[in-house]
């Protein structure tokens, strides 16, 4: 299992996974989830994946490929396509065919092969936008109305997103809400684990404002975890009933 979150805001974009993939008691591994696809000051795409990783693997791994393709094109390349909307549709459309491909192979073995993604960028000229695209290739977007999209072990960090985080939010304020969403759910799901990767996408950047890996045993994100179970503590003891 795994937990990717992104907040789509006035300000920016801000996106948060961990690193943990477990495939059984004792056989619990560290894989990257997070991948950006760039062309400084041109367009920036991010795409996070949660599910089989045979099938995430594979997916991005054909959309590098299409990419370096020689005879790659607007209907084939995310680096070339004309719009987010149409970046999105390459990926679900590339994730769809290889999760049925994968899915047929492990047919005889009775094993999942399902995958999900959160796509996130902008193009010179365009508006950032936040897709989150579901094992079938059909995706759906992030609004004003609900500015940010989960995949993977989401239930337990939802919460703290729900009271706090508006389109308004600032990129600061923003960060701290996904990483406050992630301690919740590394407290509650022993599926999603450390270390975690955050980037921040400025808008109208066009590019990685800021890029960080958080370590297990970070001192920073330790003190933040500390400091909101304390202050959820005084907030218990002062509600009545």
């Amino acid at each position: 299992m795994t937990y990717c979150v992104g907040l789509k805001l006035d300000a920016g974009l801000v996106l948060l996974s961990d690193t943990r993939t477990n495939a059984g008691l004792d056989n619990i591994s560290c894989y990257r989830k997070m991948f950006f696809f760039e062309n400084p000051g041109e367009r920036i795409i991010t795409i996070m994946t949660a599910g089989s990783l045979s099938v995430t693997q594979t997916t991005i791994a054909r959309l590098e490929e299409a990419i370096e393709d020689e005879l790659a094109d607007e209907t084939t390349s995310i680096l070339k396509a004309p719009t987010m909307l149409r970046v999105a549709t390459i990926i679900g459309d590339t994730l769809s065919r290889t999760r049925r491909e994968i899915a047929e192979q492990c047919r005889d073995l009775k094993q999942q092969a399902s995958a999900s993604m959160i796509v996130a960028g902008q193009r010179q000229g365009g508006d950032m936008r936040m897709f989150l695209i579901y094992p079938e290739g059909n995706f759906i977007e992030a609004t004003e109305d609900t500015p940010f999209l989960q995949i993977g072990e989401h239930k337990y960090g939802k919460p703290i997103l729900d009271r706090v985080v508006t389109p308004q939010t600032d990129l600061q304020d923003a960060q701290k809400a996904v990483l406050l969403s992630m301690d919740s759910t590394l407290r509650s799901n022993l599926s999603v684990g450390m270390p975690l990767d955050l980037a921040v996408i400025a808008r109208d950047h066009c590019g990685i404002t800021l890029r960080r890996r958080i370590e297990d045993g970070d001192a920073d994100f330790m003190q933040m975890s500390a400091a909101w179970s304390n202050a959820l503590r005084d907030s218990f003891g002062k509600v009545t009933i």
